[in-house]
Parts: structure tokens; sequence; C-alpha cells
């Protein structure tokens, strides 16, 4: 009789801003919306599958970079700023490093660059815009670079 009700565990990350990415299914929705992102810029642009490649790995930097390492804070009011200086990516999994979200984030933007970089025949402009957007979101993800920003720049004031 004593076990009639289920005790409800708390969910791992009480953040609302980045619980989403606990969800089943996140992982290979990311994977497909870079697929049909592919898709889209080989459809539209016409042009070869290694640029498309680079187009993506390159919209892929820009988007990544801007809201999981650049912007602060969250868009509720409900968490009352506590999360304000803190990045998206320094908010995932409470801040713990190398857990499975983060090593797959980590993960895929080197495999873009492997697919864009081998695809256009390692090139010299592709290579080089391919490898400076892999270094830069590889090297802000590194655990050591946690609420670390680099000459001040982005820094709460």
């Amino acid at each position: 009789m004593a076990n009639l009700y289920v005790k409800a565990v708390p969910p791992a990350d009480l953040n609302r801003n980045t619980e989403w990415f606990l969800y089943p299914g996140v992982w290979t929705t990311y994977i497909l919306i870079l697929f049909f992102s592919w898709l889209l810029v080989l459809s539209i642009f016409g042009c070869s599958p290694g640029m498309a490649w680079t187009v993506v790995n390159l919209a892929h930097f820009l988007v990544t970079y801007h809201f999981f390492h650049w912007k602060k804070g969250t868009p509720f009011a409900e968490d009352q700023g506590i999360y304000n200086g803190l990045t998206w990516w320094e908010q995932i999994d409470n801040g713990k490093q190398l857990t499975r979200n983060r090593k797959f984030l980590t993960v895929v933007p080197v495999v873009l660059y492997l697919i864009a970089s081998h695809t256009t025949d390692y090139q010299h402009p592709m290579l080089f815009f391919n490898t400076l957007a892999v270094l830069v979101l590889v090297i802000a993800k590194f655990p050591n670079m946690h609420k670390v920003r680099i000459f001040g720049i982005n820094a709460d004031k």
C-alpha cells in the first residue's frame, strides 16, 4: 500500500534555456537540420557539393558561435538573472564538463570540417575558412575555456 505513488525525480537540468537539449531525438534533429541545410544550399545556389558543405560549415559556425558562445543569459524571467553572466555553453549540463552533450557538440563541427574540407579537395580559400571556423569553435568548447573571456571581450562590466 505504501508504493501507490511514483517518486518523482527532479530533472537533471532545471535551466529552461538548456533543458531542451536533454530531450530524446535532439541529436538526430540537429544532424538532420545540417543535412537538409546542405541540400537547400546545394539546390538554391547550384554550387558544387563541397562548396555547399563549406557554406553550411561557415553558417553553422556563425550561428552556433553567436548563440552558444557569445550571447549571455536566458530569455526567461523566472530564473531571476542567475544565468545573466553565462553563455549557453556555460549553462548546459549545469556547467559540468565533458558530458555526452558537450562531446557531441564538439564532434559536430569537427565532422563538418572534415566533410567540407574533403569534398572541396582541400583547396586553399575554402580550407582556410573551414579551418578557422573549426578552430574557433573547438577552442571555445575546451574545459579550460569555461568562463574565460579572452582580452576581456564579452566580459561583464
